[in-house]
């Protein structure tokens, strides 16, 4: 790709980035267009479908908490691990209006663009979760799907202005009936799970 068209593309997510932060998923194509000061056209050459600027936009935040989950089954305690992703999933995906619900469509659409990066992502977190449960810290009788469901549940609930203000003791009192003694869970930096 061309530094000038990497430029333009790059210019594109940013925009498209701040517009779904400030209007969630379904923001019109057209007005993130606008705010980037370029045709629509211009911005199907780059992205031919809401899923394909989706996918470019959120790709790098999957493959990040992906990453993340590798270094704390390495780095922390099971227990600790799985709260501080979780956490740390939760916390993204309130930073996106929306996507919650995108990515539990995606789980299922093997067509869709998202398919393969949340396939990654739920797996990452059932590894981490079966990490605590193998140590005897988590609870035995929930999975993978379980635990995206349950990251979707709570960041549906940072969207809820006025369930936002609970978001971060209800995560608490998730997250404690997940481990089977939460007692002295490190979760290292605690991000707010509701939307300032």
């Amino acid at each position: 790709m061309r530094a000038d068209a990497r430029k333009n593309r790059d210019h594109l997510l940013a925009v498209a980035g701040t517009a779904i932060t400030e209007q969630g998923v379904d923001v019109s194509l057209r007005d993130i267009a606008r705010r980037a000061d370029v045709g629509l056209a211009t911005l199907l050459r780059h992205f031919p479908t809401r899923e394909a600027l989706l996918d470019a936009l959120l790709r790098t935040s999957f493959d990040e908490l992906t990453a993340q989950a590798a270094e704390l089954e390495t780095s922390s305690s099971p227990e600790n691990a799985l709260v501080s992703w979780l956490r740390g999933c939760v916390a993204w995906t309130t930073e996106y209006r929306g996507v919650t619900v995108l990515m539990a469509a995606a789980i299922e659409d093997t067509g869709s663009a998202l398919h393969a990066s949340c396939v990654t992502l739920r797996a990452a977190g059932a590894r981490l979760l079966t990490r605590a449960q193998a140590a005897g810290t988590a609870r035995s009788d929930i999975d993978g799907t379980d635990l995206f469901a349950l990251i979707a549940a709570l960041a549906w609930l940072g969207d809820q202005p006025s369930l936002a203000p609970r978001a971060d003791r209800l995560f608490e009192v998730v997250a404690s009936a997940i481990l089977t003694n939460p007692a002295g869970i490190d979760t290292g930096e605690t991000p707010s799970l509701s939307r300032s």
